[in-house]
């Protein structure tokens, strides 16, 4: 799936943009781009302006323009293929000055490249049926429920994960839900009743209605391939405190080598230096519910109320290979989920 995220000045981006509930204080700058000033209460940046002159303008009159910055960064999470463009433009479009987009990952060595630590699968239960594998995900995170497995002295990390040293280090999402929130996404759940992707299907959210044109208008994608107007994500966020923050090689597929980059220098109590943000979308074709900047980390709204109902427990990495039977030993490790199912447009995927 190719996801492309642009990165708005302040007077182009939405009005009613809410903030990212896992975005580090600060990003790495693009090359060339501008100083980041970081503002609001989780670190959201904000690009600072400064004026330029042009030397046609300049031998004429002392026009001074303000330069905006349009970044524009694309992963291709599944091939590894990363895609920087940086847009600068003068306010009121007088001056435009592009500069050509570079494909492909940093040049030189990636520093996390081979850091998985390459744990394979094992059996849930032994030949007796004694559990031997550690906690897992995904979970029930219904309001109320309480498992029966025993994570004692394994405490979830309980603020953002950036409070807490990590950063993301990968995005990707699920056709479906891993995870299983009653009335919210459940075997209740509804979609297209055809779908354009042959992986496997997770619960879908409740929420989707055939009689309302939000949920059925198609949409023309031009970057994501077998997405669908209608149908439920889950999107995560797997973030470490081992990533490498703040660098270019901040980003890494797999993304476990994004997680274990500089292991050695952070310790060994999984669940306090690895932690996953999930949140779970229905995918509309209404531009009111457009969100900028997913590659930050979830959104977390106080007046919409996404990021406030959400479930914090130990468990491990996911994925269709994993079951009731079939375990993963990457565990334990922080999940922070939220319980609700939200709206949002196609073009947050796509842009």
């Amino acid at each position: 799936i190719f996801f492309r995220v642009s990165m708005y000045a302040p007077n182009t981006s939405p009005a009613t943009s809410p903030p990212l509930y896992g975005a580090p204080p600060s990003l790495p700058p693009l090359p060339g781009a501008p100083p980041v000033v970081p503002t609001g209460p989780v670190g959201q940046p904000a690009f600072k302006y400064e004026a330029l002159e042009t030397a046609a303008v300049a031998s004429t009159k002392k026009l001074k323009v303000v330069a905006g910055v349009l970044g524009l960064l694309s992963i291709l999470l599944l091939a590894a293929t990363i895609t920087l463009g940086i847009l600068y433009g003068t306010k009121g479009g007088e001056t435009t000055v592009t500069v050509a987009p570079t494909t492909g990952p940093p040049s030189g060595t990636n520093p996390c490249s081979g850091a998985d630590p390459g744990f394979s699968s094992i059996d849930c239960f032994d030949s007796s049926g004694n559990v031997q594998a550690l906690e897992q995900a995904g979970a029930n995170v219904t309001s109320g429920y309480q498992g029966s497995f025993n994570a004692s002295g394994r405490t979830p990390i309980t603020t953002p994960l950036y409070a807490a040293g990590l950063c993301p280090v990968n995005v990707h999402w699920h056709l479906g839900t891993e995870h299983y929130s009653a009335g919210q996404y459940d075997e209740t759940g509804s979609g297209p009743s055809t779908t354009v992707s042959s992986e496997q299907m997770g619960y879908q959210c409740t929420s989707y209605d055939s009689t309302d044109s939000k949920f059925t208008t198609a949409y023309n994608w031009q970057n994501c391939v077998n997405m669908q107007v209608g149908q439920t994500y889950e999107v995560h966020w797997p973030s470490s405190a081992a990533g490498a923050c703040g660098t270019l090689n901040q980003y890494q597929t797999p993304f476990a080598d994004g997680v274990f980059c500089n292991w050695a220098t952070v310790g060994n109590t999984t669940y306090e230096q690895i932690g996953v943000q999930a949140q779970v979308f229905i995918v509309v074709n209404d531009e009111s519910y457009y969100y900028p900047n997913l590659i930050r980390g979830m959104i977390v709204d106080a007046t919409s109320g996404h990021g406030s109902d959400m479930a914090l427990y130990t468990g491990s990495t996911t994925g269709s290979s994993k079951s009731n039977t079939v375990c993963s030993q990457y565990a334990p490790i922080t999940w922070q989920v939220d319980r609700k199912c939200w709206p949002i447009s196609a073009s947050s995927f796509d842009k």
